[in-house]
């Protein structure tokens, strides 16, 4: 594979034949059928007479996870990806975040991310390579419109420092998108530490993204995984980063959790207490859990919602949580709406969520 293989010779492909899906997953059905409604559960009304929220582009909006579909993905996953990805294409994604005046947004693939089972190392790579320059071409011909965060083939160490270099370096990626874990292996977990250890000379931004881990896939017929298991994989991911001496050995990789810190916020004065019970890990986490947890930032992704907001924010300070909209799992326009409803954020504290705290994480939107 060449690494000079020049960002010219890219072309953005989406498949408008993949414009209704086929047929309806766990995951789709979830979202579509009751995401309008627990996010109406879960909102409290505007007062009367208050101001309608800005839905303006020129309010700035950043949405740090909006998903798409590269045609080379597509190719590769087939029957594991799920139709509302399948059904992406660039002109949707546009008319969206216009609905909601999102000025920008960072795309990343979700699950099943690019490492796919039956795939040999080479195959991940090359898939690693066709998905990022597809996202760097959606960049640069949407400018401004779009970054994105760069996938990896994670269980090859090789091949995931080079695709580093050429991801930053080349195609000018905003950060790397992973998913919580990868088989049996969370992110803190020492295998990736090679891995780390050049995110963090970077100063990298890591956005990940949950998953169901092998243990827990299938463990209710009528829950589906999504449901709870990519909450509570995106919480042992947390941990492992915290409890595996990632965190304490690379300080300068800036994290991104998904849909609030899944459910961290709940667990956390167990959280808090493991350096007490478990008494070898307190030198990890020397300053603390709290303050560790303090570090990270949190989307609000399915998360727009009193309860959600309210025990992030008891957590971690507002200056720490990033609009994020899970499209097209939900609407742009679920999240604006569900900020100024939950009661939870003065309109300075809106601002500074939907557009203030990725500028400094993001210089690509700066300008």
């Amino acid at each position: 594979m060449d690494d000079s293989a020049p960002l010219q010779s890219l072309r953005l492909r989406h498949c408008d034949a993949c414009a209704a899906p086929r047929g309806t997953s766990r995951r789709s059905v979830l979202f579509a059928a009751l995401g309008s409604a627990a996010l109406a559960a879960c909102s409290t009304p505007n007062a009367p007479g208050a101001a309608a929220p800005d839905l303006s582009t020129s309010a700035g909006r950043i949405d740090v996870h909006h998903h798409i579909a590269p045609t080379p993905w597509l190719k590769a996953g087939r029957d594991s990806i799920d139709p509302l990805s399948k059904s992406w294409t660039v002109q949707r994604s546009l008319e969206d975040m216009d609905r909601a005046g999102i000025a920008s947004s960072v795309v990343s693939i979700t699950t099943p991310g690019i490492v796919l089972k039956g795939m040999q190392p080479a195959e991940t790579r090359q898939l690693a390579r066709e998905c990022n320059e597809f996202s760097a071409r959606l960049a640069a011909d949407h400018r401004g419109r779009f970054g994105f965060f760069a996938a990896l083939p994670i269980l090859d160490t090789e091949g995931s420092l080079r695709e580093i270099a050429y991801a930053l370096d080349v195609l000018k990626a905003d950060g790397i998108g992973l998913l919580t874990s990868y088989g049996d292996k969370w992110l803190g977990d020492p295998m990736f530490f090679p891995i780390m250890e050049e995110l963090n000379r970077r100063k990298a931004v890591v956005y990940t993204h949950p998953t169901a881990a092998n243990c827990c896939g299938a463990l209710q017929t009528k829950v589906p995984p999504v449901m709870i298991e990519f909450g509570t994989d995106t919480t042992r991911t947390i941990a492992s980063i915290l409890f595996d001496g990632n965190a304490r050995r690379f300080r300068d990789i800036r994290w991104i959790f998904s849909h609030a810190g899944g459910t961290m916020p709940f667990l956390v004065e167990r959280f808090v207490r493991h350096p007490l019970l478990v008494r070898s890990s307190a030198a990890l986490v020397p300053d603390g859990v709290a303050a560790e947890l303090k570090r990270f930032y949190y989307d609000t992704a399915q998360a727009a919602n009193p309860a959600a907001m309210s025990a992030l924010t008891k957590v971690v300070p507002v200056s720490q949580v990033v609009f994020g909209t899970d499209y097209p799992y939900r609407t742009s326009l679920d999240h604006v709406n569900g900020l100024r409803t939950s009661g939870v954020f003065s309109e300075a504290e809106i601002k500074m969520i939907e557009r203030g705290t990725a500028l400094t994480l993001l210089p690509r939107f700066r300008a």
